[in-house]
């Protein structure tokens, strides 16, 4: 991105500076060029508070860590905690576009910042920490003697190199980077816990379980909002709030409790306003390698069909693979058996494990980072099966639009959230395939949906970010034993701040219309905008999200336009009226009623 120079009213209100204590600034601000360290990719209103670098032109930064400083052009009270800053010069970054970049390099316990030495047009580079999966050093002995280097592993399809000469003035940085990207390995506290920003907006009452209930109509006769997961205790991975049937007895609960994995009993998620089919979700019975029963598992699901009067059947869909079902039985886990439960049609997805999806997604950044292979591109993609993955997660969720479906969706499988074990090889990519389902919805139906594409990926990238306290830890009881939402800031209160960035101007209201999204293999396509965005040759020259918001102030203006035109044509219409009393005519005893289409 271009170097802008800018007087000190026009900067952002959301902005650092980075001043070297040796020197002033210069009296005249157009000699100050602000630089992102966000994205180049996006545009200036979405930067968020970390950071704008300040750089007089007539110096360089000092070499010395100490000699930066940094303050507050928003306000004297706001303050990031960028603790422990280090800075590194001389350093390469091993572009796989342009080859070799010299810049500086600089780290704080959030982000790592790469701005080259070229002034004209400065490349810049920066990474969240908490995206980082792992560092490992790597050979650069062609760079010359005495260099290291570095390859920083992300988990957002990114994987740049460094290479840099040994100091040992200066502390080394794969050191200081795994300091702060690692921080619960260093005993340091997350950065959401030291981040402060205050937005107009809390995010942290966007959901509220019980107004979500009572939106989707309940408590009704059949479902009630049960507290008896309230301290946790019944199962320490679901909410405290829960929906089960009515007529479901304490005692009969218990029963149901001790046969489901880790105490996972079938509640509610979700129910049609019309139909009442419900949407539930459950673990694993535990029937073991003896086909165990449970009279009262049994009767619970049979009264989840009964609560429905219109639904004769209740189809259960599990997401594993039969065999690993099967497998399952072995390890005192399994499945229903259709034998043991009535009315029950059970459905295998045949979803691979989450190895399987890992090293899909693997495969997957090799063909698209760092370059990409344009003669062999669609087979390529489809060798890596990604876009197969993402057809058979969609698929149940088309069967829940059926008149008097009750699904249970059963969640075995580990969607990324460790016990204590938070090793790159225990993360599973099943929230990126979501997100990447919505979009594959999205692009479908480009008007059903208020929320743009970056919505999405803005949601993607503080997935991992660490700057939101948003997708911390595993469960509700985590979250409230961390108190995160005293201690940090929601990611909703972000978005919800300026909500014109993430709208989609072409939404319209679908409501009481069903979607139907086609799910077979050819009609889906690689996210391109997610997992391509960091191929300069892939990136289009204007962000999509800008024409979108240019388009959000077009329909804005239209619809001014519109509201003018109808209070004209309702004043000249009561004028009409009015005139009308006094010279009636037989041949214009009808009027023609105005409509307005934009």
């Amino acid at each position: 991105t271009p170097p802008l120079s800018l007087s000190l009213s026009r900067i952002h209100p959301l902005l650092f500076s980075v001043l070297p204590l040796s020197h002033s600034l210069s009296p005249s601000l157009e000699s100050i060029h602000y630089f992102s360290v966000y994205s180049p990719s996006l545009s200036p209103s979405r930067i968020h508070p970390l950071l704008f670098s300040v750089l007089p032109l007539s110096h360089s930064l000092s070499p010395s860590l100490e000699s930066i400083h940094y303050f507050s052009v928003y306000s004297p009270s706001l303050c990031l905690p960028l603790e422990s800053i280090h800075y590194f010069s001389d350093v390469m970054y091993i572009c796989p576009f342009t080859g070799l970049v010299t810049g500086t390099l600089t780290s704080t316990n959030y982000k790592l910042y790469f701005i080259s030495l070229e002034r004209d047009t400065p490349f810049i580079l920066d990474v969240n920490l908490g995206a980082i999966s792992r560092l490992e050093t790597i050979s650069v002995q062609s760079h010359g003697e005495n260099t290291r280097g570095m390859e920083i592993v992300c988990k957002d399809m990114r994987s740049p190199r460094f290479a840099y000469k040994e100091d040992a003035s200066q502390p080394e940085i794969v050191e200081v980077l795994a300091k702060h990207a690692f921080p619960l390995s260093n005993d340091l506290p997350l950065f959401a816990f030291l981040y402060k920003e205050e937005f107009p907006v809390d995010g942290w009452k966007v959901y509220d379980p019980m107004a979500e209930y009572k939106r989707q109509g309940l408590p009704n006769e059949s479902w009630t909002i049960s507290k008896m997961n309230s301290s946790y205790e019944v199962c320490d991975t679901y909410p405290a709030l829960v929906v089960i049937p009515t007529s479901i007895k304490d005692d009969h609960l218990k029963g149901v409790v001790a046969f489901r994995a880790r105490h996972r009993i079938p509640v509610l998620s979700w129910i049609h306003p019309e139909s009442q089919a419900t949407i539930v979700r459950s673990s694993q019975p535990l029937v073991g390698p003896s086909d165990r029963r449970c009279k009262e598992d049994e009767r619970y699901l049979q009264t989840i069909m009964d609560a429905n009067a219109q639904s004769h059947k209740l189809t259960i869909f599990d997401a594993r693979q039969s065999s690993v079902a099967d497998n399952n039985k072995a390890k005192d886990g399994g499945y229903e058996s259709e034998s043991f439960y009535p009315n029950v049609e059970l459905n295998f997805l045949e979803i691979p494990n989450i190895h399987v999806m890992r090293e899909s997604l693997r495969k997957l950044k090799e063909v698209v980072y760092p370059s990409i292979d344009e003669a062999h591109w669609h087979s390529a993609v489809d060798q890596t099966h990604w876009l197969e993955y993402i057809r058979v997660r969609r698929t149940p969720l088309m069967g829940g639009t059926g008149r008097a479906l009750c699904v249970i969706t059963c969640v075995f499988q580990r969607v990324g959230h460790g016990d204590e074990n938070h090793a790159n090889s225990e993360r599973s990519p099943l929230f990126i395939q979501f997100i990447d389902c919505v979009w594959q919805m999205n692009r479908q139906f480009p008007a059903a949906f208020e929320f743009n594409e970056l919505f999405l990926i803005t949601i993607l990238d503080h997935l991992y970010s660490c700057l939101f306290g948003t997708f911390l830890y595993d469960s509700e009881q985590e979250r409230v034993a961390k108190e995160v939402q005293t201690k940090t800031v929601s990611l909703w209160s972000y978005i919800n701040s300026q909500p014109e960035d993430f709208t989609n101007p072409f939404y319209v209201d679908y409501e009481h219309q069903v979607l139907y999204p086609l799910a077979s293999v050819r009609h889906l396509e690689l996210w391109t905008g997610y997992y391509v965005r960091w191929n300069p040759r892939m990136r289009p020259q204007m962000p999509v999200h800008q024409n979108l918001k240019e388009l959000l102030f077009l329909r804005a203006e239209l619809q001014r336009k519109v509201d003018e035109l109808e209070r004209e044509a309702s004043s000249s219409r009561g004028s009409l009226s009015s005139s009308s009393e006094h010279t009636s005519s037989p041949s214009h005893s009808g009027g023609t009623p105005l409509h307005t289409i934009v």
